[in-house]
């Protein structure tokens, strides 16, 4: 699909950025706001979350209820999320229905009113998703291990929050985390579909009343990175294992060396991961590796899911598994694989607009420009032989490893 890109930033700071594609009859639009559980402090983990639940509960104009009804009734679909330091509410509508998307999506962003009552009413919500990640095994032994590898920075706090932390948050917090974040500099409104740009800037300067003061926010990026194994029970059958390294920045040199290396080791049913320790030895059944890339760092890790009896044969096998990759380059034929799976899934997503937005938002957050997929195609294919394998190496150290193993609570282990 032809498509072409534009950006305006406006006087206030705002940043507009959209991808026209004329073959299409959908938008899909997002308000990415910088900030997440990165900027909270100790006291206040899960306020950026709890904030976002809120911005749906009412404001000046609108009901939950008309909030909820404002696009379902044409068709279309709103909702956010709250990431470690992107918040991102999103509509996606049909194109002739774009001035009501960005009408609703400005209500809630710059004119909630966050009702007491209501308040209230979501804590509880967020305080039942908080004890339902206990019943997410899968979830939570992945939460324990971003929480152990950064330690005490703020990118191991929990989206969620802590019961202790989202028992307390007030409205006052909320509104204070409002003012300091949700500011038009640090705003990025991302579209793409059948959207004109200009169209879209005037709506934005008409409906967004962001306040323009711009408070300097400075990052410290994480100075240490937990490694050895860390052993948590919980009252569940299986054992769940997440095991990683703090991998590089979004952005970074080596961002499609690492892309690379994540497709071989446990990017899905070909990948080694897969085939040897699920497949060949039946000792996991389930087992994937992922990425997380944030402004200053990242992170590679592996889930494993396994029975008690199978725990040792299939850590063992995990850890012959980056020995592997330490030690010998990977094949001329599994780069080029890697390679191709990769490309062919940048194609694929390039067919939903959502896809899209998201990928134009996170280019101009993270690098402050847009990269064309051809631009994109040529990164992946420099990717070389040799490189990867030193940038593994490097990258899978024995000593740089962290492994947290969520175990049964009848478990005997020390």
């Amino acid at each position: 699909m032809q498509s072409q890109y534009h950006k305006t930033v406006l006087d206030n700071g705002l940043t507009i950025v959209s991808e026209q594609i004329p073959a299409v009859r959908s938008v899909s639009i997002g308000v990415w706001v910088k900030t997440g559980t990165r900027f909270e402090c100790p006291r206040q983990m899960g306020v950026a979350h709890f904030l976002e639940h809120m911005m749906f509960k009412g404001t000046e104009r609108r009901t939950p209820r008309q909030i909820a009804r404002s696009l379902e009734s044409v068709g279309g679909h709103l909702n956010a999320f709250t990431s470690k330091e992107l918040t991102c509410y999103f509509a996606e509508v049909l194109d002739e229905d774009l001035q009501r998307a960005v009408d609703v999506l400005s209500d809630i962003l710059c004119h909630s009113t966050f009702p007491p009552k209501e308040l209230e009413k979501e804590r509880l919500v967020i305080l039942d998703e908080i004890q339902g990640l206990e019943d997410s095994p899968e979830e939570l032994v992945q939460d324990f291990f971003v929480e152990k590898l950064f330690g005490n920075h703020s990118l191991s706090y929990p989206i969620l929050g802590r019961i202790e932390t989202v028992s307390r948050i007030s409205r006052e917090d909320l509104v204070n985390f409002y003012s300091q974040h949700y500011l038009a500099p640090r705003v990025v409104v991302a579209a793409a579909g059948n959207v004109d740009h200009e169209h879209l800037v005037a709506l934005c300067r008409r409906y967004f009343a962001f306040p323009e003061h711009n408070q300097p926010i400075s990052l410290e990026p994480p100075q240490q990175f937990a490694r050895g194994e860390y052993l948590i029970k919980r009252a569940i059958n299986q054992v769940h294992v997440c095991a990683g390294v703090p991998a590089v920045a979004y952005g970074d040199p080596y961002q499609f060396h690492l892309l690379v290396l994540n497709t071989v080791l446990g990017g899905g049913m070909s990948s080694r991961l897969f085939q040897n320790i699920r497949e060949r030895y039946g000792v996991a059944y389930a087992i994937y590796s992922f990425l997380d890339f944030y402004f200053d760092t990242g992170l590679l890790s592996v889930y494993l899911g396994t029975d008690r009896k199978n725990l040792a044969r299939a850590l063992k096998l995990l850890d012959r598994e980056f020995e592997r990759l330490r030690k010998h380059p990977i094949s001329t034929r599994e780069l080029i694989e890697a390679k191709a799976q990769i490309k062919g899934n940048l194609m694929l997503g390039l067919e939903s607009t959502a896809r899209r937005m998201t990928r134009l938002a996170k280019m101009e957050v993270y690098l402050n420009r847009f990269e064309d997929i051809d631009q994109t195609v040529e990164r992946i294919n420099r990717v070389s032989q040799e490189e990867l394998w030193h940038f593994t190496r490097r990258l899978l150290e024995e000593d740089r490893i962290l492994r947290v193993i969520l175990l049964p609570q009848s478990d005997h282990a020390n």
